[in-house]
């Protein structure tokens, strides 16, 4: 049997031009709210200083031992509260070095910090909003409890929770992003 056997002829790599379809490749430009700009760093002064005031009007009352919720909302934002002062402390010297914060490793454990102390401070924080309608508005015990220092607490927390959740979601996107 006779019959034609295919060959094979090499094929050339098109020429790399600098047009706009195989330029260089770029990163993306920073955002403001991302680690190490001043955006990020004022959302970790924020939610350091917020949670700071949550925990300290907390522990202010002498009976918020007695309710666990409100146990569980000093030790989640005390978390918060370590955790944002350290990376507020970080965006400082990448500020002060100019250095930029964008390898992945780093923003992978930003961004799983992030998220474990939001969702914690989150939760403790719908906690403690549930005790003190149920102490203010339910039981009709403000008159024995510290209510407005236990409403000022908790409203502290959720606006730390307010300045943790862009920092966590430009993390989020960032890190995607890469």
């Amino acid at each position: 049997m006779n019959g034609n056997r295919p060959t094979v002829h090499p094929v050339e790599a098109p020429p790399l031009t600098e047009g706009p379809l195989n330029g260089p490749r770029m990163r993306m430009k920073e955002v403001e709210g991302m680690p190490g700009t001043h955006g990020g760093l004022s959302l970790r002064l924020a939610q350091f200083i917020f949670g700071l005031v949550s925990v300290c009007v907390m522990s202010s009352t002498s009976d918020f031992r007695s309710v666990t919720a409100f146990r569980y909302l000093v030790i989640a934002v005390c978390l918060q509260i370590f955790w944002s002062l350290s990376l507020a402390i970080i965006d400082v010297y990448a500020l002060m070095v100019r250095r930029s914060l964008r390898k992945r490793i780093i923003l992978r454990l930003f961004t799983i910090g992030d998220g474990i102390t939001s969702t914690l401070t989150f939760a403790a924080a719908c906690a403690s909003a549930g005790i003190t309608v149920l102490v203010g508005n339910d039981l009709n015990k403000c008159s024995v409890n510290h209510c407005a220092k236990f409403e000022a607490a908790t409203a502290m927390a959720f606006i730390s929770w307010f300045a943790m959740t862009p920092s966590f979601l430009m993390n989020f996107w960032s890190l995607a992003t890469q």
